[in-house]
C-alpha cells in the first residue's frame, strides 16, 4: 500500500504524477456491521479516509475539505480497490476504481479536495 514517492512541503503547488494506492478494506473492519446488516458495503467515510491520508502523503498538508464527492457504486469488504490521485496544479482530484478491472475499471467514487493552506 505504498503511494509514489512525489512528496512537496506545505503550501507549494505544482502538477505531479498521479499517484496510486491500492488498497482493501477487512471484512471485519467496524465501520462494517450496522452499513448494512446482512449485506455490508464499505460506507463512503472509510474510502473519503484513504483519500484524505494519500492526499496528506502526497501534499505534506491535510485535507481542508471535499468540495465534490461521487459516490457511483459500492465497495464490498474484500474487493480490491485502486484510488489515484491527480494534481494539474490547479485542483487536486480523487477516483477510486475496482482494481484489476483493466482501462476501463468499474469507477467506485470520485471528487475534488480542497487543501489547507
Amino acid at each position: 500500500m505504498r503511494a509514489g514517492s512525489a512528496r512537496r512541503r506545505p503550501g507549494e503547488r505544482m502538477n505531479a504524477p498521479a499517484q496510486r494506492l491500492r488498497f482493501r478494506i477487512a471484512a471485519n473492519h467496524p465501520a462494517l456491521p450496522g452499513h448494512f446488516p446482512g449485506r455490508p458495503v464499505v460506507p463512503g467515510v472509510v474510502l473519503l479516509e484513504r483519500v484524505a491520508a494519500l492526499v496528506e502523503q502526497v501534499h505534506g498538508v491535510a485535507l481542508a475539505g471535499l468540495p465534490q464527492v461521487k459516490f457511483v457504486r459500492p465497495l464490498l469488504p474484500e474487493q480490491d480497490a485502486e484510488l489515484m490521485i491527480e494534481d494539474d496544479g490547479q485542483r487536486v482530484r480523487f477516483r477510486i476504481v475496482l482494481a484489476d478491472a483493466g482501462h476501463d475499471a468499474p469507477l467506485i467514487a470520485s471528487g475534488s479536495v480542497e487543501l489547507m493552506r
